[in-house]
Order: C-alpha cells, then structure tokens, then sequence
C-alpha cells in the first residue's frame, strides 16, 4: 500500500473526472467504488469515492460537495521524455480548461497540473549558472514547454 496518496474533493464530479483521466493516462484503472448509505450525507447510492491509479500513483477521489475547491498551491506533474508526450498530456488535460504558463494548466475539473519535459531540471540545475538562466528566461516565455527551445537556449548560452 502507497503511504501517501492523493485525494481530490470534487462537488459531485468523481466519476466523470476520473474517467477523464483514465482516458488520458495509460496503464491506469480503477480499484474501487464507495457509494452513499441511506445516512448519506450524500445521495444514497451515489459515489462517495473513487481509488484509482494513473500509471501506478494511487489517488481517491471524493464527491464532498460544493464546500472546497482546487487551487495552484497544489498540482500534479507530469514528467514527459519527449516533446510527443509535452503535447499529448498539455492538449488532453488543457481540454475545457485553463492553460497558463511555465507548463502549468487547469484541467476542466479545476485541478492543477504542471507538464513538464525530464530534460528541464537537469538544464535549470546545470553548474554553469549562465546556461541554466539562459533556459530559465526561455522557459518563463513559454505555456506548453518547448524541448527543442529549452535544449536551444541551453546549446547558445
């Protein structure tokens, strides 16, 4: 058993976004279904909760109601080899809802993602600090990360 796994409270929207995302990610399935008893507090035989995984990474997922809501301070990433991956998990999780930048985006459930190519922190992190601010600076002009720009910027610095 995962020690720690995320958990999403979603209004009433588990099941859709779950489903969601296991179109989007291979190897991913559900575990389990929880549905509401006649004690509720929800619709006696609607989904309480979901466990899922996406491609090995536990989740539950919560239909709790309208009282919390996503936001910035907590989002998931996706560690992407290829610009081919860049594109398929920006374009698919960016559906319905919100692009930013740096990699970042909302999906249509409010939850926030971040989409980023592996090669990126070793480029940032490199010891020669005028490479890794040359792909900083391109990197903070970006909404969907470049590869071929970030690799550039680190090759002409």
């Amino acid at each position: 058993m995962q020690r720690v796994t995320p958990f999403l409270w979603f209004n009433n929207q588990a099941e859709e976004a779950v489903n969601y995302y296991l179109s989007i990610f291979e190897d991913s399935r559900i575990l389990t279904k929880t549905r509401y008893g006649e004690v509720g507090p929800g619709p006696e035989g609607s989904i309480m909760s979901i466990d899922f995984e996406l491609q090995g990474q536990a989740f539950v997922a919560l239909n709790g109601g309208p009282h919390f809501t996503f936001s910035e301070a907590v989002s998931f990433v996706v560690n992407c080899e290829t610009a081919e991956e860049v594109d398929h998990y920006w374009e698919k999780l960016s559906a319905g809802g919100e692009k930013s930048h740096c990699g970042w985006l909302k999906d249509q459930f409010g939850v926030s993602w971040q989409v980023v190519p592996t090669l990126l922190p070793r480029l940032i992190g490199d010891a020669n600090q005028e490479k890794a601010q040359m792909v900083m600076a391109a990197m903070l002009q970006m909404q969907k990360l470049d590869i071929v720009a970030l690799q550039t910027a680190y090759d002409d610095a």
